[in-house]
């Protein structure tokens, strides 16, 4: 009665489990692009477009560094 519970993951699992980490990550970034937008940055586009620009370049230099898998 082996329910494969304890089984090692298959090649198809480890892909599926990185896909399900780039999906937070992305979601954490749009969550925390709303919150600022909607609490510092209602009615100033400029301004809400740079800081936009930089917290995605943040996103993406921390993915780049500590997330990338290889």
């Amino acid at each position: 009665m082996d329910s494969g519970l304890l089984a090692p993951p298959g090649p198809g699992e480890s892909k599926m489990g990185s896909k399900a980490i780039a999906v937070l990550y992305v979601v954490l970034m749009a969550a925390i692009i709303v919150a600022v937008d909607v609490l510092f940055f209602r009615n100033r586009l400029w301004e809400r477009l740079m800081v936009n620009i930089g917290i995605v370049l943040v996103f993406v230099a921390f993915y780049f560094r500590f997330l990338k898998l290889p």
